[in-house]
């Protein structure tokens, strides 16, 4: 039976070096990192999504800066307000709440935040630098995956000449995570919903990160034994439990039940990488500040 990774302990764990980092720059330069997020619309989960940053940056000593515009916004009075935010110098982070209302080019509206500010890591110059292996900001997701594939090795080990599988080829995860784990030295194979032998390509993964955003696809028998598998899907489903108080439940994109026979370690959903997107996007938020101003912290983030 595979060991549950624990997400939101993880992370809880990473969000408590933010605060300490947070404090220490409060000691040695009087200042603390800002972030702004902007909320567009009234999408249920976004709103969640973004009163949980509030928290979370607050908890950690962070000043934060919610901007809520309305459903029928102009593309250009949000691209105006993001370029207000680029010149503030009391803004250290900016990060647009996706998705979207369908009438906002979102390529162009990402664009033009600045590089320095990407603490979501989704301009082209943060991928770019990405892709080069260049110092940067990375994309919180993929790099939570990252942070809890670590989490699940033995003392000792490392993910070096692993064989990492990544099924999803998205510009938010698939693709920035076989950078990522590039990095990290590993073998990646990117795959997809039109890889030939999926099946069979899931099951050579020493790591395996399914980011295809299908329920329950990834099925328990595609899974090598002893394998870490990372799951990045949240997907609202029926939930047929007899006597269930909700109609529906949260399923990743992974048949858990069925995986936790063979995996040597999986994440839950919830309670895998989701708590990670929140803690990565705060340590990005403090580094980006420390790049800004020059600042340094004596501990690793």
């Amino acid at each position: 039976m595979a060991n549950i990774i624990d997400g939101k302990a993880v992370a809880a764990d990473l969000r408590r070096n933010v605060t300490t980092a947070v404090s220490a720059l409060k000691s040695a330069y009087g200042y603390a990192p800002t972030l702004a997020v902007i909320l567009v619309g009234e999408d249920p989960a976004s709103q969640v999504y973004v009163r949980s940053k509030h928290k979370f940056t607050k908890q950690a000593g962070m000043g934060s800066v919610a901007h809520k515009l309305p459903e029928d916004v102009d593309e250009q009075t949000l691209i105006d307000l993001i370029k207000t935010l680029n010149t503030d110098a009391d803004v250290d982070g900016i990060l647009v709440q996706l998705p979207l209302p369908s009438h906002i080019d979102t390529q162009r509206v990402i664009g033009v935040i600045d590089p320095a500010k990407d603490v979501d890591g989704l301009t082209e110059i943060s991928a770019g630098r990405l892709s080069l292996g260049r110092p940067g900001l990375r994309p919180c997701t993929p790099e939570g995956c990252v942070i809890l594939a670590k989490s699940a090795l033995e003392k000792g080990d490392s993910l070096s000449g692993k064989h990492c599988v990544i099924v999803g080829r998205s510009i938010l995860v698939g693709k920035p995570a076989a950078f990522l784990f590039l990095e990290q030295n590993c073998t990646v194979t990117i795959a997809h919903s039109r890889t030939k032998n999926l099946a069979d390509v899931c099951r050579s993964a020493d790591i395996l990160v399914a980011a295809v955003g299908r329920p329950l696809m990834i099925k328990g028998g595609w899974v090598k034994k002893g394998a870490i598998v990372i799951d990045v899907g949240i997907n609202r489903v029926a939930n047929n439990t007899p006597r269930a108080k909700r109609k529906t439940k949260l399923v990743g994109d992974v048949d858990f039940e069925a995986a936790t026979k063979y995996a040597m370690a999986i994440t839950p959903v919830p309670g895998g990488v989701g708590p990670m997107t929140i803690a990565c996007l705060l340590r990005n938020t403090v580094l980006a500040a420390c790049a800004r101003r020059n600042m340094t912290i004596s501990q690793k983030l």
